[in-house]
């Protein structure tokens, strides 16, 4: 006889244990490490030029003729790019029109390295009529030319009728300047922003209208002078530190053209030191060796040492070396 089991719930029972139930499980990927791609190889070849224009290949000719004649080709390139729409053949004609103002190959370089715009200039419409100018009515003549052109090279970009005869007139009429051959850099400058400024710069400081233009017609490189940089710490030494007269920089302007710190400064201590008042021309335009002399001969000399500044300038003056 089979016999059957039978279980009772509350016979037997699970253990209660503190697992809980599954939750559901989802399935997590692994990542592994991607292989590092391999380095991009570093191309040793130099790139691919542009291809040759025929502009590129005019330019390079250009360059390569100016170089030829010890030009920097580049500095002019960089001050003046209008030399890449000029073909060679122009700027042989100007090279040429250089030479036959009497220019040697060394001043050529020397004028296009400060005046590159030379190299774009038109021979008949600018560089021809400034040279006639200058011969003609600046009365330059043939054999200063090149030494006016070496100094001031400028001038040959300059027009005619708009700048340089304008420029002539003022320096002659309203200055008083009868050669301007001897000046004739200061044509190259600008009546309105060059010459103006400095005239009225003076007349502002104390100088009459009349002086100023003394002093100018006198020492017409006035003109050129920095008024911040140098007119107005040499007039300011001159009025606090000498105590001098305004009238001595009326007879020598020239004052201006010595340097402050090596020139003016340590002479008039020297004076100061010796008890002695030579006139400007004495105390600045001599030698070292030359100025020390008269410094010992006024010391040791009976003549009084402490007048006006301009009793010692009657001996001395002229052709002071």
């Amino acid at each position: 006889m089979q016999e059957t089991l039978h279980l009772s719930s509350s016979s037997f029972s699970l253990p209660k244990t503190s697992i809980s139930p599954l939750k559901s499980f989802k399935s997590s990927t692994i990542s592994f490490p991607q292989h590092p791609k391999p380095p991009t190889p570093i191309s040793t070849s130099l790139p691919t030029p542009p291809p040759l224009t025929s502009q590129n290949f005019h330019l390079q000719e250009k360059l390569l003729f100016l170089d030829s004649l010890g030009v920097d080709s580049l500095h002019c390139l960089s001050s003046q790019p209008l030399i890449v729409s000029s073909s060679l053949s122009e700027l042989k004609s100007i090279i040429d029109f250089l030479y036959s103002v009497n220019l040697t190959i060394l001043d050529v370089r020397r004028v296009l390295h400060m005046c590159p715009e030379i190299l774009t200039a038109g021979i008949s419409t600018t560089l021809r009529p400034a040279v006639t100018f200058l011969l003609r009515e600046a009365h330059v003549t043939g054999e200063k030319l090149p030494g006016v052109l070496r100094r001031r090279p400028r001038l040959l970009t300059k027009c005619v009728e708009q700048h340089l005869r304008p420029t002539l007139y003022f320096l002659q009429s309203t200055i008083g300047i009868e050669d301007v051959s001897k000046c004739a850099s200061l044509l190259s400058c600008s009546v309105e922003t060059k010459f103006i400024p400095r005239l009225e710069y003076f007349q502002r400081i104390g100088f009459s209208r009349r002086d100023t233009k003394v002093m100018f017609r006198r020492f017409p490189s006035l003109f050129c002078y920095s008024i911040e940089e140098n007119l107005e710490p040499k007039f300011d030494y001159f009025v606090v530190e000498m105590g001098r007269e305004l009238k001595e920089l009326t007879v020598f302007p020239q004052y201006f053209s010595f340097s402050l710190e090596n020139r003016i400064n340590p002479r008039h201590k020297m004076c100061v030191d010796k008890g002695v008042c030579l006139s400007l021309p004495v105390m600045l335009k001599s030698h070292e060796s030359r100025f020390r002399d008269r410094l010992e001969v006024c010391c040791s000399s009976s003549m009084p040492v402490r007048q006006s500044p301009f009793w010692y300038s009657t001996k001395f003056d002229h052709n002071v070396t």
